[in-house]
C-alpha cells in the first residue's frame, strides 16, 4: 500500500516537474480568466445589479470564480492533458515497463489535478481578498480544501471523457454538453434558486454547485459548519464514485 502509494506521487511529482517548465505561462491564463470575467460583468452588469442576495454582483461573483478555475484546470489536465500523453507521447507505455502500474498511474494523475486545483483555487482567492471581496482573508487556505474536493470530481470527469472519445475533436462536445452547462448553472452568475425545480435538481448531481456553496460560505464567512456538512460531503461521495468509474474505464485503454 506504502510502496504503491509512493509511486503514485512519482506520477503527481513527474507532472509537475513538466508543468513548471512554463509556469508563467500555464497559471496566467487560470488567474487572468476569473480577473477579467470579475470586472467585465461585475463593473458592467454590477452598475444594474446592485443588490444580489444582500450585496454587490462582484461580491457575488467572486466565490464562484474561485472554486471555477478548480473545474476547468482539472478537467483539461485530466482530458487533454492525460489523452496526449497517453496517445501521442507514449508516456504511460513507458510507465508501465517499471514498477508503475495502472492504478499508480490513474490515482497519481488524480492527486496531481486535485493539489492542482487547491492550489489554483488559493491563488484566484488571494487575488480577489486583496481586492476586497472576501470577509475574512483567514479563511483562504480552506479554499485550497474546496479545490481539492472540486478538483478531484471533475478530473475524474476528464478521465471518464478521455476513456470514452475517439479523437482528440470529441472533447469538444463534452465540454460544449457537460462542462459549460456545469459551469453556467451552478450558481455563479446567479442564484440557483431562481432556476425552474428540474435545473436545480439536476444541477445538484454535479459537483460544482456544492463547490461553489462552499465557497460562498467562506468568502461571505456564513453558514461555513453547514456548507460543509452538506455539500462537503456530497463531494466526497462524489469522488469515491466518480474516481472508481474513471478508473475501471481507464483502465481498458491503457492496456490494450
Amino acid at each position: 500500500m506504502l510502496e504503491s502509494l509512493r509511486l503514485c506521487f512519482h506520477i503527481t511529482l513527474r507532472n509537475w516537474t513538466v508543468y513548471k517548465k512554463d509556469l508563467i505561462a500555464n497559471i496566467s491564463p487560470t488567474v487572468a480568466d476569473p480577473a477579467l470575467i470579475l470586472i467585465s460583468l461585475g463593473l458592467g452588469l454590477g452598475g444594474y445589479l446592485t443588490n444580489v442576495e444582500g450585496m454587490t454582483y462582484m461580491q457575488y461573483l467572486a466565490p464562484g470564480l474561485t472554486v471555477a478555475t478548480a473545474l476547468f484546470t482539472s478537467f483539461f489536465e485530466s482530458s487533454y492533458g492525460f489523452y496526449v500523453r497517453m496517445t501521442f507521447e507514449n508516456v504511460f507505455k513507458a510507465m508501465l515497463t517499471t514498477p508503475i502500474g495502472v492504478e499508480e498511474i490513474v490515482f497519481g494523475e488524480l492527486i496531481w489535478v486535485a493539489l492542482k486545483g487547491a492550489v489554483m483555487a488559493i491563488c484566484v482567492a488571494v487575488v480577489l481578498a486583496i481586492c476586497g471581496f472576501m470577509a475574512n482573508p483567514w479563511l483562504i487556505p480552506a479554499l485550497g480544501v474546496v479545490g481539492f474536493l472540486v478538483a478531484l470530481p471533475c478530473g475524474a470527469m476528464g478521465l471518464l471523457a478521455t476513456a470514452y472519445v475517439r479523437n482528440i475533436n470529441q472533447f469538444q462536445t463534452v465540454y460544449s454538453f457537460l462542462i459549460a452547462p456545469l459551469y453556467f448553472l451552478s450558481g455563479i452568475f446567479f442564484p440557483i434558486d431562481q432556476m425552474a425545480a428540474p435545473v436545480r435538481i439536476v444541477a445538484d448531481f454535479f459537483p460544482l454547485i456544492h463547490g461553489v456553496r462552499l465557497a460562498q460560505s467562506l468568502f461571505w464567512d456564513k453558514g461555513i459548519f453547514d456548507a460543509f456538512a452538506y455539500s462537503g460531503t456530497i463531494l466526497l461521495v462524489q469522488s469515491a464514485v466518480l474516481c472508481a468509474w474513471s478508473y475501471s474505464k481507464i483502465r481498458k485503454k491503457l492496456v490494450s
